[in-house]
């Protein structure tokens, strides 16, 4: 148990190296990482990001990231500590979740328009 707990420390200790050596907000950090989460389990998953997987993946590890700053984390108050932890995953997966929604509902958004015989749009090329 003792192990585990050093690892836990571990682990919050190098997130919070990488938000005080950053000069990106706490707040976009977390949008950012939501985002980066998103796409890399895609790509390991080999699913398309309209898939519910890499979604559900992201936000189980955005999950058991806010376990461990409950559990690490001592704030004066639990309201605020639990407000924090809200806001943080409403932020984390408010672009996951839309990047999700807009290829899942509405594809065209990702795919240029090209020719119908699969070329390049010359205008686009320049040519």
């Amino acid at each position: 148990m003792k192990a585990l707990s050093e690892f836990l420390w571990s682990l919050h200790d190098a997130k919070m190296f990488i938000e005080h050596s950053s000069s990106v907000s706490p707040d976009a950090l977390h949008m950012l990482t939501g985002c980066v989460l998103l796409v890399l389990l895609a790509l390991t998953l080999r699913r398309p990001l309209s898939s519910l997987r890499p979604w559900a993946g992201t936000f189980a590890l955005l999950l058991l990231n806010e376990a461990l700053d409950l559990w690490v984390e001592q704030w004066p108050s639990m309201a605020m500590q639990l407000g924090e932890s809200a806001k943080d995953l409403w932020i984390t997966m408010a672009v996951p979740t839309a990047i999700m929604l807009t290829a899942r509902f509405a594809p065209a958004l990702y795919v240029g328009h090209g020719n119908p015989d699969g070329r390049p749009d010359q205008a686009a090329i320049g040519s």
